[in-house]
């Protein structure tokens, strides 16, 4: 259906892959699979809408015949997924059909249009057992395809997905002949399930169980506040002067853009809430491995991160949240039920649960801006801080329900970081989100200036710390009641991937 005209109609297209099977599914699967098992069918809170340009002058067969080679393709676009008596399956169709919608764009733009369109196609819920994991409808105008416009189950694919399908979808169109997709689903779940892949996923757990070991219970053990109607708000900021500063901060340090953000962040939350040891999740693409590098699935999990702030300086704290960092993206690939299984032995061994809902993700496709204006003269302090005066904030939205407390995530702009903090305001009011945002900002400017020590933050800031309830808190490294000793890795080891796929 047109979003103006109310003109279209369906073509249904055959397919015949190279294989189809069965199997158990992949971690990155049951990590999203879990969640689901908590909504109501068919909520579509897993939807993701997509839009496609057609590249060049094609004919609707063309477009459609490209359509059909991505499924053929991509074992993951004719998956399936249901309960089953030893656990969650994935099922590959070899062969099959679907439908695809061709809509005229009216007097919209045809990108305009295809985006309405990907919105009602994502509108409703996938029935995972029965149904392929995608929709898609080929917007025209004047009978010639302009547009295609998606909606994905999470299931099948991730943000880094994506990228991988946009570069297969602009090759078939130009009418490239692609090699066979090397790895897919079905071989990382086979690969998860014995040998080195089983191997690294007992190494991810027990480094999970030192860091919740030595994690504070909660960072908000703090009395509630009356909280807004939607409860949970998310609010944004665009600052050139952060990007430029955090390039800047990363080179000198030695250290990624990724890690300063992230660091930043924890630094913040950790002065606000009154604690020197922070606890994030760290959403983690899971694409080190050139295998998953180039597979079309969701492999997207949490990564742990616990990071101690003790006295020193903040480019101190961000070397340390880098090493960290690093630590948390290896051990970030592991079975989902595992490590729900893990969380509650450590919850009874301390006599509560540990309180993982601080999270932070980096959603960008590369590790820089590429777009950013010259700071000049080139790392000139004077000039960055006189990029504050482009730096704007809004509100995205609000919610019932989320399950995060504080949700930090960048935005994909290449011009400017955009960065997002998302807040539960029975605990973090929108006001707090707003200065942790342009505290992330004051502190990554005056870091290009001067030395700044930890103990400054706060003023330097704005932040005024949380008074809260005396509590036992797990004691930093080198103290009697410390946590299991830190074991890191050389960060030559393994290439870290900075850019984290879409939270579930």
């Amino acid at each position: 259906m047109t979003a103006e005209s109310g003109r279209s109609s369906v073509v249904t297209v055959e397919f015949s892959g190279a294989r189809g099977g069965e199997s158990p599914l992949t971690w990155g699967q049951l990590a999203i699979w879990r969640i689901t098992r908590w909504l109501e069918d068919g909520d579509p809170y897993f939807n993701m809408p997509w839009v496609l340009p057609v590249y060049g002058r094609h004919t609707q067969d063309a477009v459609i015949g490209a359509l059909r080679g991505l499924v053929e393709r991509h074992e993951t676009l004719r998956t399936t997924c249901e309960d089953a008596a030893d656990g969650p399956v994935q099922r590959v169709a070899s062969r099959g059909r679907f439908d695809v919608e061709v809509v005229d764009a009216g007097e919209d733009k045809p990108l305009a249009a295809a985006k309405k369109v990907s919105a009602g196609l994502a509108a409703r819920g996938f029935d995972y057992a029965v149904e392929l994991p995608f929709r898609c409808a080929v917007v025209t105008v004047g009978g010639r395809p302009r547009a295609v416009a998606f909606a994905l189950s999470h299931l099948a694919v991730d943000g880094w997905a994506l990228d991988v399908l946009a570069g297969d979808w602009r090759a078939l169109l130009a009418g490239d002949e692609l090699p066979a997709p090397g790895w897919q689903p079905l071989d990382q779940a086979a690969f998860e399930r014995e040998g080195a892949g089983a191997a690294r996923g007992e190494r991810a757990l027990r480094h999970c169980r030192a860091e919740l070991s030595r994690a504070p219970e909660t960072m908000f053990d703090f009395p509630r506040i009356t909280a807004e109607e939607p409860r949970f708000v998310r609010v944004g900021m665009e600052s050139v002067a952060v990007a430029a500063a955090a390039e800047i901060l990363a080179e000198r340090w030695s250290v990624s853009t990724a890690s300063v953000l992230t660091t930043a962040s924890a630094v913040l939350l950790g002065v606000l809430t009154g604690h020197r040891r922070v606890v994030m999740q760290l959403i983690v693409a899971n694409r080190h491995d050139p295998r998953t590098a180039a597979m079309a699935g969701t492999a997207v999990q949490d990564g742990l991160l616990v990071l101690d702030l003790p006295d020193g300086t903040f480019a101190d704290v961000v070397r340390a949240g880098h090493r960290r960092a690093l630590m948390a993206y290896r051990n970030a690939h592991y079975d989902p039920y595992r490590m729900m299984a893990l969380r509650e032995e450590i919850g009874r061994e301390r006599g509560g649960p540990v309180d993982l809902s601080a999270y932070f993700n980096d959603t960008r496709t590369t590790a820089h801006w590429p777009n950013l204006p010259k700071v000049e003269p080139a790392g000139d302090p004077a000039a960055v801080a006189a990029l504050t005066e482009r730096t704007r904030f809004f509100l995205v939205g609000a919610w019932d329900a989320v399950d995060a407390t504080v949700f930090f995530a960048t935005g994909p702009a290449t011009n400017t970081c955009r960065l997002y903090l998302l807040t539960d305001t029975a605990c973090l009011p929108r006001s707090t989100a707003y200065a942790l945002l342009g505290g992330v900002e004051r502190l990554l400017v005056r870091a290009v200036a001067e030395e700044v020590a930890l103990d400054e933050v706060a003023e330097l800031c704005g932040i005024v710390p949380i008074e809260r309830p005396a509590v036992r808190e797990a004691a930093l490294p080198g103290t009697p009641e410390s946590g299991p000793a830190e074991t890191e890795q050389s960060p030559a080891t393994e290439r870290s991937r900075e850019v984290a796929g879409d939270h579930a």
